[in-house]
C-alpha cells in the first residue's frame, strides 16, 4: 500500500493577507492598477503585486535606513527617488519582512491617527 503525503503551501500573498488584515483598522482591497492594497482608513500602507513583490511608501530618513539595511530596493517607477520602496517575495524570510514593513507604516499610521 503506497502513502501518499499532501502538502498544502499558502501562497506569500495570502500569507501577508491573513496577517496584516487582522490588525485593527486594516482593509485589504484591489487598487487603481490592479494591486492588493492595505490601507488604514484613507492611508495606504503598502500594496502587493501578486506573490512576487510589495511596495511601500517610506518617509527618507526610515527609507535610507532600511535601503542601507538591504530590505528596501529602489521602487520600480521611481528609480532614484527616496520614499518609494520595493521588496522582492521570494521565500518565507520576504514574508516576514514584508509584513514587519508593512507593520512600521501600519504603526506609523495609527500614531499619526491618534
Amino acid at each position: 500500500m503506497d502513502c501518499m503525503t499532501t502538502t498544502t503551501t499558502t501562497g506569500a500573498s495570502a500569507r501577508i493577507v491573513a496577517e496584516v488584515t487582522s490588525w485593527a483598522g486594516v482593509t485589504s482591497g484591489t487598487g487603481r492598477r490592479g494591486e492588493l492594497a492595505f490601507t488604514v482608513g484613507r492611508r495606504e500602507i503598502g500594496h502587493l503585486h501578486g506573490d512576487r513583490a510589495a511596495h511601500f511608501s517610506f518617509p527618507k530618513d526610515v527609507w535610507d535606513e532600511l535601503h542601507a539595511a538591504g530590505r528596501i530596493t529602489e521602487h520600480p517607477v521611481f528609480p532614484g527617488r527616496r520614499g518609494p520602496a520595493a521588496r522582492a517575495i521570494e521565500g518565507d524570510e520576504d514574508v516576514r519582512d514584508v509584513i514587519a514593513l508593512l507593520r512600521l507604516n501600519y504603526d506609523r499610521a495609527v500614531a499619526r491617527a491618534a
